[in-house]
């Protein structure tokens, strides 16, 4: 899940221009009516009036950087067959999540939005990572209509951001709503609440569908022919929190919902809104894996489709040279090399499907031990939600280790009875086989899931003297090395109580790339090529 970020500080980026020249096939293009034109005026010809409105969109891009300057591409390209109006909006997560946002606190991300220009843009939860100042102060350089129907500075009136804004694309004037999870406010509780408690800032978790039709309607009262979703919801099963379908379900008005927040690669689904009308559902996965293509006719019909990002061969010059430069800016420190690994540490199943919110991965078992061997605790833990790449085979820099645990969380050790250790595992895993974001991996420490009855048990701990794994008692106490996102809400809050032995100044990635340099001297053991089996998941 989310945490804050580190910085360093950096210099102006360079100004010296790269032109990169793409090949696509315009045949195929213009056969599914992509390469379109544009037009972004009130000032209107007989013939404009007859052209489809494209709009490119993105979600979860988590600072992979190097998509912009295609998504940027493909829209020039359009521009320049000029035979459709377009525009480009994103539904949130840009801000961190990667090596980029993570080093600069977001500042390299919203300069390279910035020279993409978007027609609006919504808010994601990993926006609030560094805090709301810093939020309001980085999207404020983008340039760009943020929009965001649900966020209040608490008990006030009126939001922070505007509810929606309206684009003229030829004669029709489509309106974009923007919409934020309310489970930013467990997973970012840092940025809703004050160290006593008391909320700063408030997404109306129990009033999301009534502003979203609020939002809508007024979009429709001020001209709007149609209305667009730009949704941090998700598609999310646990149905603990507000997710797209269940807000079409309960609305009206809404003509496609352009979705984010849990990577779902969605090409087009559909859901019944409160009349019955069936409404366009899509999603793009995450870090650019595909540029979503919203084709609205102009006899209204709206349909959706994904681009591989691979299969688009076009690149904007101006963002191109911005990402170059970071890219140089950044180099000096994350191409430092911290060691060396002969085979892939992954987040994923050996089927390449994301495991580690679900389940035990190698990499999990490599950050937990980093945790756990930092501080000399007992046992080590980490989310699964914060370990976010995978690591490939070869030498090991400090860039790939940002890139695993790209949040500023700083390290600690913590002391908490068995009881809550206990409690701790059976709530952050009992939404298997669902991912789930504070799903443990750990060091020190092996159980065993059942997932019917949605209970743990067969908890072990690690004598750190004899080596041998003994019965976890509920009323010892033990200490955990994590990181201080515990204390934000990590972990289900469950752990929130515990008393703080040691806190450092040490940022969790560096606790990884010291443990891999210095513990472990350079080489990562060949005992991390599988998962050590420290998690057993019984579906009976």
């Amino acid at each position: 899940m989310t945490m804050k970020t580190m910085t360093i500080r950096v210099d102006r980026l360079h100004k010296n221009s790269l032109l990169i020249f793409g090949v696509v096939v315009m045949a195929c293009l213009l056969s599914c009516g992509f390469l379109t034109g544009c037009a972004t005026s009130n000032r209107l010809s007989s013939a404009r009036q007859k052209k489809n409105i494209v709009i490119l969109y993105e979600n979860d891009v988590h600072c992979a950087v190097k998509g912009y300057s295609r998504l940027a591409g493909l829209r020039d390209a359009i521009v320049a067959s000029d035979t459709a109006y377009v525009g480009v909006v994103s539904s949130g997560d840009f801000l961190n999540g990667g090596v980029a946002g993570s080093i600069s606190r977001g500042q390299y991300i919203v300069d390279v939005m910035r020279n993409v220009g978007y027609d609006a843009v919504t808010l994601g939860n990993h926006e609030f990572d560094f805090g709301e100042p810093r939020m309001a102060e980085m999207v404020a350089q983008i340039k760009s209509p943020i929009i965001c129907t649900n966020l209040f500075q608490a008990g006030a009136s009126r939001p922070v951001y505007r509810t929606f804004i309206i684009k003229n694309y030829g004669s029709k004037r489509v309106g974009f709503v923007g919409v934020c999870t309310p489970e930013t406010m467990t997973a970012e509780a840092y940025a809703f609440y004050d160290k006593d408690g008391n909320m700063i800032y408030d997404l109306r978790p129990d009033d999301v569908a009534r502003l979203v039709q609020q939002s809508v309607d007024s979009a429709r009262n001020a001209g709007a022919d149609y209305v667009v979703l730009l949704s941090h919801l998700g598609e999310l099963a646990n149905g603990q929190w507000m997710d797209s379908h269940q807000l079409v379900r309960m609305t009206k008005g809404i003509d496609v919902v352009l979705d984010g927040h849990t990577h779902s690669v969605i090409p087009h689904d559909e859901v019944a809104n409160l009349e019955g009308k069936k409404i366009g559902i899509t999603q793009t996965g995450t870090q650019f894996a595909n540029i979503g293509k919203l084709v609205i006719t102009p006899k209204g019909k709206f349909t959706t489709s994904l681009i591989p990002l691979a299969d688009i061969s076009y690149s904007s010059a101006r963002v191109t040279h911005t990402v170059d430069s970071i890219t140089r800016l950044m180099s000096s420190e994350t191409d430092r090399v911290v060691g060396r690994c002969d085979f892939e540490l992954t987040i994923n199943d050996n089927d390449g499907k994301r495991l580690v919110r679900k389940g035990e991965t190698n990499l999990g078992d490599l950050c937990a031990d980093a945790l756990r061997e930092a501080v000399g605790a007992d046992i080590g833990m980490v989310n699964g939600g914060g370990i976010r790449n995978n690591i490939p085979a070869g030498a090991v820099n400090f860039g790939m280790v940002i890139g695993v645990m790209p949040f500023y969380n700083l390290t600690c050790k913590i002391e908490a009875t068995g009881e809550m250790i206990a409690e701790t595992l059976r709530k952050c895993t009992e939404t298997y086989p669902n991912e789930n974001g504070d799903f443990p991996q750990v060091a020190g420490l092996q159980f065993t899931v059942h997932v019917a009855s949605h209970t743990v048990s067969d908890i072990m701990v690690l004598d750190r003297q004899t080596g041998q794994y003994k019965p976890l008692q509920p009323q010892e106490k033990y200490t955990i090395g994590i990181s201080d996102y515990y204390s934000s809400g990590g972990f289900k809050g469950v752990l929130k109580p515990a008393s703080v032995i040691q806190m450092t100044d040490e940022q969790a990635c560096n606790t990884l790339a010291r443990y891999i340099r210095d513990s472990l001297g350079g080489q990562i053991p060949d005992k991390y090529r599988q998962s050590q089996g420290r998690i057993t998941i019984l579906e009976e």
